[in-house]
């Protein structure tokens, strides 16, 4: 419809309005109405242009990473009026996106003989607290010679922040027995906590199953062959190499990968924003919770 009346009134000055409406069948009134609102099209075009510029100021900032959520709390917090449908248009309509995944390599191998260990989860990866509920999991990391480095990561429920991590080149389980031992040290012990995981081979083992006795973790085990059991910690390394890899096809060489998926596993537990916690930072969000607490406490 707006090609038509600007149709018409590129050529009104040529051919009456009303021949012109008639021959493209639109309304004389609403062709009008469409010409006295320019200047307030324009204006908005001009307001749109503006956060457009803003938001892949924020866009690039992020490493492309942000969707509409965060690119409007981002926003927000630079003391902008401007609610996530207008983003989201804005983005839509410039072309500021995010880039996706490309390929999938399998990392979970069941165990052809675990122990019995029950979902305490069942899918919820909420808590109340930090240290109470932790999750993991093990992703694929693609160098340019064909090879892959694996990461190995501890998540806490509650405000998903990477407590414990682990890269190495290849899958056995000291890669997730040092990723939980790291998370150990990152909050002073795991003692009365409960770590969730799918079966694969290196999370049902009985290495991995005795140093949990020895940090007294109690395990949590989805069911086997089912994804969503462990949906929020695969949601975090799809996001981790969609914005590390930025639509690359690989990392190149060992040694960039390590210092890249470093550097994001540091941003994102201290500046990214992060939409299971209301939008700030997996450090800030905890941050919050316990100067509540003192609050409540004092």
């Amino acid at each position: 419809m707006r090609s038509r009346f600007q149709f018409v009134d590129d050529h009104r000055d040529a051919f009456e309005v009303k021949r012109l409406c008639q021959v493209l069948e639109v309304n004389r009134s609403s062709y009008y109405k469409w010409r006295a609102s320019r200047e307030a099209r324009a204006a908005r075009r001009r307001d749109d242009q503006r956060l457009a510029a803003k938001i892949r100021e924020i866009n690039a900032e992020s490493g492309g990473a942000y969707g509409s959520p965060r690119v409007t709390a981002e926003l927000q917090d630079r003391s902008m009026n401007v609610n996530e449908k207008r983003v989201d248009r804005v983005m839509r309509t410039y072309a500021i996106t995010g880039i996706r995944l490309r390929r999938r390599v399998r990392t979970t191998v069941p165990d052809p003989a675990p122990s019995p260990v029950p979902d305490l989860y069942e899918r919820d990866f909420t808590a109340a607290e930090p240290g109470r509920k932790y999750m993991g999991d093990i992703t694929y990391l693609p160098l340019a010679d064909g090879r892959f480095l694996y990461l190995a990561t501890v998540l806490d429920c509650f405000s998903r922040k990477v407590v414990g991590w682990s890269i190495a080149d290849y899958i056995r389980t000291d890669l997730v027995a040092d990723a939980l031992l790291m998370a150990a040290r990152t909050r002073g012990g795991l003692e009365g906590s409960v770590f969730h995981s799918d079966h694969g081979a290196q999370y049902g083992s009985r290495a991995f199953a005795g140093l949990c006795d020895q940090l007294k973790v109690t395990r949590s085990m989805g069911a086997v062959g089912s994804s969503a059991d462990n949906a929020a910690c695969e949601s975090f390394h799809a996001s981790l190499k969609r914005e590390t890899l930025q639509g690359a096809r690989d990392y190149g060489d060992p040694a960039t990968c390590r210092n890249r998926v470093f550097a994001w596993l540091t941003r994102y537990n201290t500046r990214r924003r992060h939409s299971a916690c209301g939008h700030p930072s997996p450090n800030e969000y905890e941050r919050r919770h316990h100067a509540t607490k003192l609050t409540l406490a004092a």
